[in-house]
């Protein structure tokens, strides 16, 4: 094409250095500037004179064929063959309009229309060849050159078909001649660097395309194959509509160009799809992904042929054929088909949900009540031998502790708060620390004791209760100011965690500092060996009711609960994790209670004789 345009011009420059060379005649200049169309071509021509020109191409007849003569030869010349009806009632509206502007005097008064049209039958050389001779004012064209004694042209309207469209365009953006179309639409001529001349009264084909896809999204297609022509007039809006599918996530399966055979059409069909049937069968590469799932590509070309793969564990999907799968929020979680999120349950040592938090409940009071019980006995009967052996102020002080400690499980229990997760590990830890430091004072009383009893002992001065109250102020002074530097520098408070568990968001209490907390556990620890090496030490020394080795098994089972307790505690999460924390302080508090306090309220209570003077001073003679 744009090797014939600038035969044209060039053709067009001659011209005029030859006419301005010499001075021709009229008709020589004609025969001179003569551009044939490469055949001679029988055509239709229609001519009204006016002041003002309209050149017009149409398509009426949309082939050529050879003209054949009476003796059944067919001559070198071409006649215009298949007519095409709406184009016919296109040309005959223009008349028509052209009539009745002329008619009409408050149009255009004083100026009359006139037209030159002709019939292209759809061939690019015969539009330029017409527009050509339009423009030269007579039957021969005559490039660069206008014959015309009379009005110019305005401009042009046509053609009907999309190659003589574009060849006509090409050419009168050369002349700078505007140039309108009443049928082509394809959205390459909308560009107005290229061709700023062209107009058209349709809307680009574009709007087509965007129609075609939307209709194939609106039935959920997105496999489907393209029919178009084979003489490659369809080849531009092809490419577009491929651009324009391919954007919205349609794959084409296959492009059939169609030819004047209909059998090789129909075979052509059958052996592009991969299906039986070409109907366009529910057009899709596979089954839509239902909402719970994702697509997830395969190894083919087509992004439409996909697998369907369940959204992962906590997200979620809601639409049909989702390319993701969507997280949700912190606080909810997919429900079973994984389409919607719902909140999640909170866990925690509930007193509702869970029957562990009333058991520990009942066994903690059970145990309270017992220790109070012990505690009233002690009081009442403090005069007394057995209440009074081995300081009972010590003994005061180590019930009332272990009976804080029971008291303590209840704040371990229900939903934590700030207020219960600071209290919770700090009275722990205190109470205990008093209760293990009450027994070291025991411990040491009878060491003390023992030591004592030798004739002029150094240890007779230390004999009474001030060295073990001592201790024990000083052992639980210490762990006091480890929990007043926890609580100052980074206390416990409640956080939620959402990750540990799926479905579920536990309520639990962050330590804050694990510096603070491990200090805490290890001086407790630390207490405890202390005491259970001491206590295993005077085991066998001669006591008045055993108990040094009441102690040595109380420390026994205290520590034997908290060891096999850490790595319990660091295995579990959640409720189990408080759970497994209350047991160790309700074992541990109950085995000091036990060994301890158990054989002493058996004296008191069953063999009331044995709690007497008398009784002891008859065993010491004996």
């Amino acid at each position: 094409m744009e090797g014939f345009l600038i035969l044209i011009v060039l053709s067009g420059v001659v011209s005029i250095l030859q006419g301005q060379s010499r001075s021709l005649s009229t008709h020589q200049i004609l025969d001179m500037c003569h551009l044939t169309a490469g055949w001679p071509v029988f055509e239709y021509e229609y001519y009204q004179r006016g002041d003002i020109i309209i050149g017009g191409l149409f398509s009426v007849y949309t082939s050529t064929e050879k003209l054949k003569l009476s003796n059944g030869v067919y001559d070198s010349s071409y006649v215009c063959s298949g007519l095409d009806i709406i184009e016919y009632e296109f040309l005959m509206a223009f008349f028509f309009a052209i009539d009745e502007i002329n008619k009409n005097p408050d149009l255009l008064p004083n100026i009359t229309l006139g037209y030159h049209l002709f019939d292209t039958c759809g061939y690019n050389i015969k539009a330029i060849d017409s527009v050509l001779r339009i423009l030269s004012g007579f039957r021969n064209n005559a490039p660069n050159y206008s014959c015309m004694e009379g009005p110019e042209v305005a401009g042009f309207v046509g053609d009907t078909l999309f190659l003589p469209t574009l060849a006509v365009a090409e050419l009168l953006n050369v002349y700078q001649y505007p140039q309108i179309s009443h049928r082509v639409t394809d959205p390459l001529l909308s560009d107005r660097q290229k061709f700023p001349y062209f107009y058209r009264t349709v809307q680009s084909s574009q709007v087509w395309y965007e129609m075609v896809v939307k209709f194939l999204r609106i039935f959920g297609w997105n496999w489907v194959g393209i029919i178009t022509s084979s003489d490659g007039t369809g080849e531009t809006e092809l490419q577009v509509l491929r651009k324009e599918m391919t954007r919205h996530g349609i794959c084409i399966e296959f492009v059939i160009y169609l030819t004047n055979d209909v059998h090789i059409n129909r075979q052509r069909m059958i052996k592009k799809s991969t299906t039986d049937v070409v109907v366009v069968p529910q057009a899709q590469c596979n089954k839509p992904c239902p909402p719970g799932y994702r697509k997830s590509p395969t190894e083919g070309i087509h992004a439409c042929c996909y697998l369907c793969v369940p959204c992962s564990v906590g997200a979620f999907s809601n639409v049909t054929d989702s390319d993701i799968c969507h997280e949700c929020p912190d606080d909810q979680q997919p429900d079973e088909r994984r389409v919607i999120c719902i909140p999640k349950s909170y866990e925690y040592l509930s007193y509702d949900t869970n029957i562990i938090a009333p058991a520990l409940f009942n066994i903690s009071l059970l145990c309270s009540v017992v220790t109070l019980f012990i505690l009233t006995l002690f009081v009442l009967l403090r005069d007394t031998p057995v209440v009074k052996a081995n300081n009972r102020t010590v003994s005061f002080i180590l019930l009332t502790s272990i009976l804080l400690s029971f008291l303590s499980v209840f704040l371990f229990l229900g939903r934590p708060v700030d207020i219960t997760c600071m209290l919770r590990q700090i009275s722990f830890g205190i109470f205990f620390s008093i209760a293990v430091s009450s027994v070291l004072a025991k411990t040491i009383t009878v060491c003390i004791a023992f030591k004592a009893s030798k004739p002029g002992s150094y240890w007779r001065k230390w004999v009474g209760e001030k060295i073990s109250n001592s201790v024990v102020i000083i052992c639980s002074s210490v762990q006091v100011l480890i929990c007043v530097i926890w609580l100052s520098v980074s206390p416990p408070y409640q956080e939620y965690d959402m990750h540990s568990y799926p479905g579920k968001i536990i309520i639990q209490c962050n330590e804050g500092s694990v510096v603070g907390f491990y200090s805490m556990l290890g001086y407790l620890g630390l207490l405890a060996a202390v005491s259970f090496v001491l206590a295993f030490m005077v085991r066998t020394l001669p006591d008045s009711f055993n108990e040094a080795k009441y102690i040595t098994f109380s420390m026994l089972v205290f520590c034997s609960v908290w060891i096999a307790m850490i790595p319990a505690y660091l295995s579990t999460r959640g409720k189990y994790m408080v759970a497994v924390e209350v047991f160790a302080i309700l074992a541990s508090s109950a085995g000091l209670l036990s060994f301890i306090f158990f054989p002493k309220c058996y004296i008191i209570i069953i063999k009331p004789e044995r709690n007497s003077i008398k009784y002891i001073m008859d065993k010491v003679k004996s």
